[in-house]
């Protein structure tokens, strides 16, 4: 048997608080919330795991549950540090190290706040490259992505505003999501549907992006089990197969980046596709990763969904949004449903739920919310735009 499909995911859950909570919230209790939520989700016993795959906290994890992993990946290249852990865990049941992987994550980013910075886990920190790039004007995430925003005006004469409908049609996917910061004004009091000028129009942040093309800043703990076959297939969830996944970077200080308006999805997705036997237009629904606009926008040309430059059209001509062709971001993306800081795990657990038949409940999503889809492509990035893990999942 090959690598492809040698693993599944068989459950995928989150904290019972996301977003925005009252009381500040510990990194490792939006951990341990969710894990338990999956073990009871599919009726797997934390004691049956035996790989544990987090970004940087798997040795602690593993204490707070009392377990002691035969696998331990502790892999933390930013918010696609998830889809590269499902990888790993696919590589290690087919080599036959374990059988049942966890792959889990918390983030504080709210109430870190609040904590006075306890509590939450705070990945890099200031590198001696930022001495080199805040110099010529990178100095944060906005920053850096403003700037892939102007190179992409620049070479394909495109403008802050066709990446407006991106943000526009993530909310309309928001609004069929109850969970969803951006819900609506019950939810938010600047949640609901938005308008291109709405976009245009908000406060700026790092011209030329707005407050509107930039992701929320939130609390989530999400968790996933991959299992092998024997045992997927024996479980009372539905599994949802691991075909093809890649991983690649091209950089870490973006001033070595060759080029801001490609990123290395091109060759983690070509991987991906390959392991699969697939290829873009086999994808039926599609989980990009939307730090800010131009992030997904980039992603779709990268991964093969859109021509070099036209990324954009797939949510300015509708084809992204609710009852279009290919289903982006169904969950309201990082830009309204939830983005803690490294957003890969709410990609991952939103994929499984469409695959798996479970995304419109009346908690995790209302009419409208279930594609059709049976193929997904998953794509998170990390850094700034500079590290990238591609899944292919399919539907059993």
């Amino acid at each position: 048997m090959g690598i492809s499909k040698a693993a599944a995911i068989v459950g995928a859950a989150e904290s019972i608080e996301i977003g925005y909570p009252e009381d500040p919230k510990t990194a490792i209790q939006l951990h341990m919330e969710s894990i338990k939520a999956v073990s009871d989700q599919t009726g797997i016993p934390i004691s049956d795991i035996d790989g544990v795959f987090s970004a940087g906290m798997s040795s602690e994890i593993a204490e707070h549950l009392g377990i002691h992993p035969r696998y331990i990946d502790t892999t933390q290249v930013g918010g696609c540090s998830f889809e590269m852990h499902v990888h790993h865990a696919l590589a290690a049941i087919h080599a036959g190290i374990i059988d049942i992987a966890l792959v889990t994550h918390g983030q504080n980013g709210w109430s870190q706040r609040r904590l006075k910075g306890g509590g939450g886990f705070r990945p890099g920190g200031n590198s001696p490259g930022m001495q080199m790039t805040s110099a010529y004007g990178l100095s944060g995430a906005p920053s850096n992505y403003s700037h892939a925003m102007t190179a992409h005006n620049h070479r394909f004469g495109t403008t802050p505003e066709d990446f407006a409908h991106i943000a526009v049609v993530t909310r309309e996917w928001a609004t069929l999501n109850p969970r969803a910061v951006m819900h609506s004004k019950e939810t938010h009091e600047f949640g609901g549907p938005i308008t291109i000028e709405d976009v245009q129009n908000a406060r700026m942040i790092s011209w030329p992006l707005t407050l509107l093309h930039c992701c929320l800043v939130t609390d989530h703990g999400g968790s996933v089990i991959v299992a092998r076959p024997e045992i997927a297939r024996s479980l009372k969830t539905n599994p949802v197969w691991i075909a093809g996944a890649g991983e690649c970077m091209s950089h870490q200080n973006m001033l070595e980046m060759g080029d801001f308006t490609a990123t290395s999805a091109h060759k983690s997705s070509q991987i991906a596709y390959e392991m699969a036997g697939m290829g873009p237009a086999d994808m039926e629904l599609a989980l990009l990763y939307d730090s800010f606009t131009i992030t997904a926008g980039i992603t779709a040309e990268m991964v093969g969904l859109a021509p070099r430059g036209e990324g954009y059209k797939l949510w300015k001509d509708g084809h992204a949004a609710p009852g279009g062709r290919l289903p982006i971001n169904t969950n309201g993306g990082g830009l309204s449903f939830n983005h803690s800081g490294m957003y890969g795990m709410q990609l991952l657990i939103e994929a499984y739920r469409q695959l798996s038949g479970t995304a419109e409940d009346g908690i995790n999503g209302i009419a409208g919310k279930q594609t059709n889809a049976r193929t997904c492509i998953v794509n998170g990035t990390g850094g700034s735009l500079s590290t990238t893990g591609t899944l292919i999942l399919t539907s059993d």
